[in-house]
């Protein structure tokens, strides 16, 4: 009889802790939409300026050979 109840008792306390899990998950899953939401604008112009500072002026790529030739001359 008591091994029974042992038995149930466990199988609730887990059935319990995935019901905690699922509704943590949907807290962090809720946060998560809300702050991306509420700052996308400023994340787009962190991106934005971070692309445009890596991508640097656009210049015409000269071939390795075009470039050796020119070495030699200066």
């Amino acid at each position: 009889m008591k091994q029974n109840l042992l038995k149930k008792f466990r199988k609730t306390q887990s059935g319990q802790a995935i019901v905690e899990y699922i509704i943590i998950v949907a807290l962090v899953a809720i946060a998560a939409i809300t702050v991306i939401s509420l700052f996308s604008d400023r994340i787009r112009e962190m991106f934005s300026g971070a692309t445009e500072e890596l991508g640097g002026e656009t210049e015409t790529i000269e071939s390795s050979k075009d470039s050796l030739k020119d070495l030699g001359n200066d």
